[in-house]
């Protein structure tokens, strides 16, 4: 079947393209023809095409069993890293924070009704759940979705938690609307957002959001470590006051770029 556009400047052939590089997903690194025939809805002359073409320009290669992504579609979420600034901003007040704490910490932005990781340093801990950049988690239960949808208007809020999540993760917190608000209410006092354990098991964090120079909240910034190595006192005694100064001077990082005039001089 044609896929849905939203106009007539929709390319469909570049929506399927995409279609089938997000079909792989963790726990199933190498498909078939078929399985990504069935999972992205194209047709099998379709979908060999299509991927065929990726595998051309290097974006996939054939497998044992079928196919597989290459690294180079890493090249594309670095790219918007990049185009950012956010990681060359974010990097030292980064590795100054894992420093001070021994936490990992880690950078993410939302994404509909998901947080992706957009930046990270990590420290070799067993955790719970693999984090990268371009992990994508529900953002309700996240300390670093929080912070970034308790700065949405109630009917933006609305909007972006009716998205269905993509992350493929069914969280352990379920709460209701009233329970949903208060705590949002509560985040949005305060200024940080607590996680325990609400993801998954073992999970625990501590998020301060992000600001442009507008005072807009653009991301979260937080503190990850695991439940049963640090304590919730530890967390809010001594993390999170490091955590709240690091926000502070990402976020005033973030206003000096934006403040930065950019030029475009044409050659001659």
């Amino acid at each position: 079947m044609p896929r849905a556009g939203t106009g007539p400047d929709f390319i469909e052939a570049l929506a399927r393209g995409l279609d089938v590089i997000t079909a792989f997903r963790p726990g199933r690194p190498v498909m078939t023809l078929a399985e990504v025939a069935t999972a992205t809805g194209l047709a099998r002359p379709t979908a060999r095409r299509i991927l065929l073409t990726l595998e051309e320009l290097g974006y996939v290669r054939t497998a044992e069993r079928g196919y597989t992504l290459t690294p180079r579609v890493l090249d594309l979420g670095v790219s918007y890293v990049r185009s950012t600034g956010l990681w060359e901003v974010a990097r030292p007040h980064l590795e100054q924070l894992v420093a001070r704490t021994g936490e990992s910490c880690s950078i993410a932005q939302l994404d509909g009704s998901d947080i992706v990781y957009v930046a990270r340093v990590a420290v070799p801990k067993i955790v719970a759940l693999a984090v990268q950049i371009g992990t994508r988690f529900p953002a309700l239960p996240t300390s670093l979705g929080k912070v970034q949808l308790a700065a949405l208007d109630p009917d933006e809020l609305e909007r972006v938690l009716a998205e269905p999540t993509r992350s493929g993760l069914v969280p352990r917190w379920q709460p209701d609307r009233a329970e949903r608000d208060a705590v949002l209410r509560e985040v949005r006092a305060r200024g940080w957002a607590l996680t325990d354990e609400q993801l998954a098991l073992g999970i625990r964090s501590i998020a301060a959001p992000l600001r442009d120079g507008s005072g807009k909240v653009i991301a979260g910034v937080n503190v990850n470590c695991h439940a049963a190595e640090t304590p919730v006192e530890r967390l809010l005694e001594h993390h999170l006051p490091l955590l709240l100064q690091t926000a502070g001077e990402i976020s005033a990082d973030f206003a000096r770029l934006d403040a930065v005039p950019h030029v475009t001089v044409s050659a001659s």
